[in-house]
């Protein structure tokens, strides 16, 4: 009895849950210490900042492009708003179906997970057990530890789940999430290399520096999740939305001069 105790003891540890689903009361010393991770699996976190930055990058593209042919003013607003509000569906549509799609694939393959636990319940947690033993787990411990999880059918899911597909059957990213985000980031992006214009303004250089300072800025953001500095961050945006807008500022010249 004491060598099975023990063993429960030691296989909440493992798993970091009692086995009725509770966190373990005894965490670790570092978690102890107010040791959190950042979340790197939210649904949000990507499409909002690929927006952003892709709606800063391909706006002010855009903009440089058709100023550079020469072009009237409020061709320019016409030409931004209508490269804001194309990117911006774009962006939203792509990402729900891209999102929905991964989604539908990971439910498909828990509900196979889940059928195999059904038909299969020795096998599975046999598989578990071997999981736990090629990590370094003492045979009879993974067995026990395997035994104990596959008690409960959904926690025996969501374990194989992590361990197999890698994926939490309770996190899964909302298409809806990643949409919307992805179209309110892009719109605003792109709004800020046309907002001179809005605003009355028929030279390039205000269009151009708020843009740039906006890719800055999210370069600098982002850094906030990353272990990159905030200004190596910041930079490296501002370098590659610079050159992109250097590229298209050269070819609307060459064209506009072309063909005019």
């Amino acid at each position: 009895m004491t060598m099975i105790a023990s063993m429960g003891d030691a296989a909440q540890r493992i798993v970091g849950r009692t086995f009725d689903g509770s966190p373990n009361p005894t965490p670790h010393s570092a978690h102890r210490d107010n040791h959190t991770h950042r979340d790197v699996n939210g649904g949000w976190l990507r499409p909002a900042v690929f927006g952003a930055m892709d709606g800063l990058v391909s706006n002010l593209a855009l903009i440089t492009g058709v100023t550079g042919g020469a072009v009237a003013p409020g061709t320019i607003v016409i030409t931004g708003m209508a490269g804001l509000a194309a990117g911006a569906f774009s962006m939203a549509a792509g990402e729900y179906t891209s999102v929905a799609s991964q989604r539908e694939l990971v439910l498909a393959e828990l509900e196979v997970e889940r059928q195999e636990l059904r038909r299969h319940p020795q096998d599975e947690q046999r598989e578990l057990a071997e999981l736990y033993r090629s990590r370094g787990v003492d045979a009879d411990l993974a067995a026990e530890v395997a035994r104990q999880l596959s008690h409960d059918p959904e926690q025996a899911l969501e374990i194989h789940a992590r361990e197999e597909l890698g994926v939490d059957p309770s996190d899964l990213p909302s298409p809806l999430v990643a949409a919307v985000s992805s179209f309110g980031s892009f719109a605003l992006g792109a709004l800020l290399p046309v907002l001179p214009f809005l605003l009355g303004s028929v030279s390039l250089l205000p269009a151009l520096l708020l843009a740039l300072a906006g890719l800055f800025v999210c370069g600098a953001v982002v850094a906030k999740v990353t272990a990159r500095s905030w200004w190596y961050s910041g930079l490296r945006q501002l370098l590659l939305g610079g050159a992109a807008a250097g590229v298209t500022y050269g070819l609307g010249v060459l064209f506009g001069t072309t063909l005019g």
